[in-house]
Parts: C-alpha cells; structure tokens; sequence
C-alpha cells in the first residue's frame, strides 16, 4: 500500500497542476471575451471615433485590473453607418509558481470581438 502511494502521490500532483493552468487559461479567457464583448458594444453606441476609443479603453482599464499584462485595447472598422467595428485585445496567461515541466512561462491570448454600428443613426 506504500509503495502505490509513493508512486502515485507525484501523479496526483502534477494532475493538479495541470488542472489549476487550465483553469487559469479558462478564467482569463473568459475575462477577456466578455471585456472585449462588453467594449465594442459600448464603442458601437457612440457618436464619434475619439470617444469610442476613450470607452474602449476605460472598459478595458476597468475590467482587466486583475488579469496581468494585457496590449490594446485596439479598436478597428469603419465608424460610419452601417460599419462594423472590432476591438481586439491581448492578454498573457502566467504559469508562474506551478513548476510543471513541460508548460510556456504565460501563454498569449488573443480575442476579438465584432459588432454593427446602427445603420439608421448619425455618427457625426
């Protein structure tokens, strides 16, 4: 019963730590796709490109604080009516402290979102 114990212990634990980093992948992941969600809908009610871009970025501010090192926001499309507009952010997800063999220091997610702005509203 020791020696199953001795020889698997270490298994157990690598499985939980292999577990925690897809967890961590998971959560950010998850973090991000509704920020970026969240960001171009906002950015889409705006009236002018400098303040869509302003909303993007206090959003982006806001509801990543926690997550780490993230690049972006970037907003891109054509901000006229009827255009569609896309905002694209960057994030890494950081392994630090697991110490399993095999697994990336961080990982780099990336996500964009896409959404219409309304065709029958001035944009000026």
């Amino acid at each position: 019963m020791a020696v199953e114990i001795v020889l698997l212990a270490p298994l157990m634990v690598a499985f939980m730590m292999l577990v925690v980093a897809g967890g961590r992948y998971v959560a950010v992941r998850g973090d991000i796709e509704a920020t970026t969600r969240d960001a171009v809908r906002a950015a889409t009610l705006e009236k002018d490109e400098g303040r869509a871009l302003a909303v993007v970025a206090d959003i982006t501010a806001a509801s990543l604080q926690d997550v780490g090192a993230c690049s972006g926001p970037e907003l891109s499309g054509a901000f006229v009516s009827g255009g569609m507009l896309t905002v694209t952010i960057s994030c890494e997800v950081s392994y630090d402290g697991l110490g399993l063999i095999g697994l990336p220091g961080s990982k780099t997610v990336t996500i964009s979102s896409s959404a219409p702005i309304d065709t029958f509203r001035e944009t000026r």
